[in-house]
């Protein structure tokens, strides 16, 4: 199984990118590519830069990365209860090339935050989006303030209790789809 895996930030030390690295650590027997948000950035879509200069190159190598996995893993920063605007701006351009932006992946969706919520916010918007747009979601995960359970240095949660439930998640996953 490959599995394509990304932080919906564009920030050099993202928390998202560190828990969507390490939740598809977690799968048995998959190659796992981590995506770098800041390798996608574009203009800011409109459809003037879009009459200007055609479909964006980068959002058309992303699509290419989302078509080669078997299963995405993708954890959504939260930026004023949205998603990103450097995940929105990139989600704008591939949706203009393909509606189905996900193409039918099956998908771990997943958000932290340093605050109590997690990304509550952000989860339920996509929840709700991302199946008009391709996405098969098996599973939702929400790690609360990412500094107290989250250690850094070796890459993993450090809460027992949320690391269990996201190992169980996983588990869970694996046996759906093998």
């Amino acid at each position: 199984m490959k599995i394509i895996a990304f932080g919906a930030s564009p920030s050099k030390n993202s928390i998202n990118k560190k828990l969507a690295t390490y939740a598809s650590s977690l799968f048995v027997n998959a190659e796992v590519e981590v995506l770098d948000l800041n390798d996608y950035q574009m203009p800011l879509f409109s459809v003037d830069v879009e009459a200007e200069i055609g479909q964006h190159e980068l959002a058309k190598a992303f699509l290419v990365k989302i078509e080669s996995a078997d299963f995405l893993v993708i954890s959504l920063a939260e930026n004023n209860g949205n998603y990103s605007a450097a995940f929105k701006n990139l989600y704008d351009w591939c949706s203009r090339i393909n509606g189905k932006v996900f193409q039918g992946k099956s998908m771990l969706l997943l958000a932290t935050s340093p605050g109590a919520r997690g990304g509550a916010s952000v989860l339920e918007i996509a929840k709700n989006a991302f199946p008009r747009y391709g996405a098969d979601i098996k599973a939702v995960f929400s790690l609360p303030s990412f500094n107290d359970n989250f250690d850094v240095e070796n890459g993993k949660i450090s809460n027992e209790e949320f690391d269990n439930q996201l190992k169980e998640i996983v588990k869970n996953i694996q046996f759906q789809n093998p």
